[in-house]
């Protein structure tokens, strides 16, 4: 392994996240690529937790621009402060008046002409950038002390039109703003698109990023995970939590639980001071677990003692090996 993967992973998991090399090595790829890094897999395996690890160790801003059905380049981009800018009108209506009111002459003059020198000014001044509002994606190029981490979360939730809209972006890291002309970035902001694939991305953004798919972690990976996220657990509490979730991963479920769930889970079992799986306590607390209905209905009781019983064997087995 590579000195400078090492330390990145090692720094990684000093922060709380524990990776593998793949992982490690598509973070430091994009970083000194400076090409935008589209990570896949289930909800829960730790995506956006990549993006927030890597502000923490960049020491820079996390910047997150949350994708929903029917996102706009407005709501993503930037937006003109409406109020302000009424607010400055009404101001200088009044400034107008009172000039008016103090001298006949300027009377004439308070509904200037087309084209009048100071109706551009002022159109200047409310179109200038402190009536601007920053939205994600701009905020992340006019970043000017030193480049963010950009997370663009489940790209896969907004539609095709906006999609097109960020190749743009990415390719130039520049907009334009018809009544400012052309921003550029100052500092390519580090970005981090992620996807759930509830949709297919399509192919030309996907040439514009490198690409990662993390899947459920191993078992021994998601114990360590375990232990790293919820200080003073078990270790045998760990291993049959792991052991339960990952068979119950392997059921036909609506809605498998993540690697985000084990750990809600895994608290939820040290908040009530248990060292062990044990049926009922599982059962009362299956709803940090399972999140789908009819999952939940799908697990009776003995099929949740079956599989709490398999966690402990499997928790023993590998504690007390055969000889």
């Amino acid at each position: 392994m590579r000195p400078e993967i090492h330390d990145l992973q090692a720094s990684m998991r000093a922060h709380g996240y524990v990776a593998e090399r793949s992982i490690v090595t598509a973070v430091h790829l994009a970083r000194a690529m400076e090409k935008p890094l589209l990570i896949e897999g289930d909800a829960g395996v730790g995506k956006t937790e990549v993006a927030k690890v890597l502000a923490a160790l960049l020491d820079t801003e996390l910047i997150r621009l949350q994708c929903y059905e029917g996102l706009d380049v407005n709501t993503a981009l930037y937006e003109w402060n409406y109020q302000k800018q009424l607010l400055r009108l009404r101001i200088a209506a009044d400034e107008r008046r009172a000039a008016a009111s103090g001298n006949p002459a300027a009377h004439e003059r308070q509904t200037p002409a087309p084209g009048n020198p100071a109706d551009r000014d002022l159109e200047d001044l409310i179109f200038g950038r402190r009536y601007l509002l920053e939205r994600p994606l701009l905020r992340a190029i006019t970043r000017p002390d030193a480049p963010p981490v950009l997370l663009i979360d489940e790209i896969d939730r907004a539609d095709e039109g906006f999609e097109a809209f960020l190749l743009e972006v990415l390719s130039d890291f520049q907009v334009t703003i018809p009544e400012l002309g052309t921003i550029r970035a100052a500092h390519r902001p580090v970005v981090i698109l992620t996807s759930n694939r509830t949709r297919e991305i399509g192919d030309a953004l996907r040439r514009r990023c490198l690409y990662l798919y993390i899947e459920h972690p191993p078992f021994e990976k998601e114990v360590e995970i375990v232990r790293t996220k919820v200080p003073g657990i078990a270790d045998r509490l760990a291993a049959e939590i792991t052991h339960f979730v990952q068979a119950l991963r392997g059921r036909a479920l609506m809605k498998p639980p993540g690697v985000a769930e084990t750990l809600d889970w895994a608290l939820a079992l040290v908040t009530l001071h248990r060292d062990a799986l044990d049926a009922a306590t599982v059962a009362e607390t299956l709803g940090c677990l399972v999140k789908d209905r009819h999952d939940m209905g799908d697990l009776d009781g003995k099929q949740v003692e079956a599989l709490v019983a398999t966690a402990g064997a499997a928790t023993a087995s590998a504690t007390n090996p055969r000889p």
